[in-house]
């Protein structure tokens, strides 16, 4: 199935590496003009900025922010409505899971830093779109969530209730939009190979156990991750609204059940 996404104009927070770069190339490869985003790694939006012009995408845009700064946000969807123009698809991608530790020794500030990024950044950054979005009645908001919207995680506390927040901050918006022909959902990747969880993948004892957890047994790649973004994004998706879309590996399955119960 080809998925044509000309003359549509995407925003990718966190595009500069990881899944949100290979969403931004994704989207690219489909024909729409792509905003790449980044905080700190400008060799990194500028490495997918370059692929995309080599794609041949058309004229991307890089802007920069801080994702938990309303104002930050505010310039960069003000940059794409000067240089590419109406915002059609939003992918709010942006995050980071935080110092892992317990929570009754845990560092508020630790908590603050991980709900400001993803939980208020995604807030502030569905917010900018839909003011774009709903005067004109069309355009669509993905979400990239966890897993950890649903599987608790010890040691995460404050990145599973940001995750399971963004998700009912999606649901929550689906009900107020209705039938305004806007479209708001997840998608929620299970254990990835990326850069970031390297340190897991490339050590035998942390890869064997991610995998027992993993019914389908191997660990996801960013290409099936950003092809299904695309998808979602697409008109071909149009009736999937206000849920969240897993994809796991059946990861979400309860895989300690596979075997009695």
């Amino acid at each position: 199935m080809k998925i044509d996404l000309s003359n549509k104009i995407a925003f990718v927070t966190g595009s500069s590496s990881g899944i949100g770069q290979a969403i931004a190339l994704e989207l690219g490869r489909a024909g729409a003009r792509v905003a790449v985003h980044y905080r700190g790694n400008h060799a990194g939006a500028k490495k997918t900025f370059a692929e995309l012009q080599a794609l041949g995408a058309p004229d991307p845009l890089i802007v920069q922010g801080d994702v938990s700064s309303p104002e930050d946000l505010a310039k960069c969807f003000t940059a794409i409505d000067q240089e590419l123009g109406p915002l059609d698809i939003f992918i709010n991608n942006a995050g980071l899971d935080g110092k892992k530790e317990n929570m009754a020794e845990g560092n508020l500030a630790t908590f603050e830093k991980v709900i400001a990024v993803n939980l208020k950044g995604g807030y502030c950054g569905m917010q900018e779109a839909l003011q774009r979005m709903v005067p004109r009645k069309k355009g669509v908001i993905l979400s990239i969530t966890s897993v950890h919207e649903k599987i608790p995680w010890a040691g995460q506390a404050a990145y599973c209730a940001s995750k399971a927040g963004v998700a009912l901050l999606t649901q929550s918006l689906a009900l107020e939009l209705g039938d305004c022909g806007v479209r708001v959902l997840n998608l929620a990747p299970g254990a990835i190979k990326t850069a970031i969880n390297k340190d897991v993948w490339q050590d035998p004892e942390q890869r064997a156990d991610l995998l027992q957890k993993i019914p389908q047994g191997r660990l996801g790649t960013v290409k099936e991750i950003a092809e299904i973004a695309t998808f979602l994004v697409s008109e071909q998706a149009g009736y999937i609204h206000g849920t969240t879309i897993f994809a796991d590996g059946a990861m979400t399955a309860f895989p300690s059940f596979s075997k009695g119960g």
